[in-house]
């Protein structure tokens, strides 16, 4: 899911170079795709990196053995 967070943030970078071109960077659609190209790629780094976390097995089916 992270990877497509990235992808999106590049297509809302892309949409915001087209629209910042026809009708400048002070409009609010061209603050709104900074937002989310911003906001997708943190949320994809984030994603990234819970994915990738090491947890311990916290399975209680260990517990019932060892009695």
């Amino acid at each position: 899911m992270g990877i497509v967070c990235e992808v999106v943030s590049l297509i809302c970078l892309v949409m915001l170079y087209l629209k910042a071109q026809e009708l400048g960077m002070q409009d609010v659609i061209s603050a709104s795709f900074m937002a989310s190209t911003f906001f997708f790629f943190t949320c994809g780094i984030v994603l990234i990196i819970i994915g990738k976390a090491d947890l311990p097995d916290l399975s209680f089916k260990g517990l019932s053995e060892d009695k």
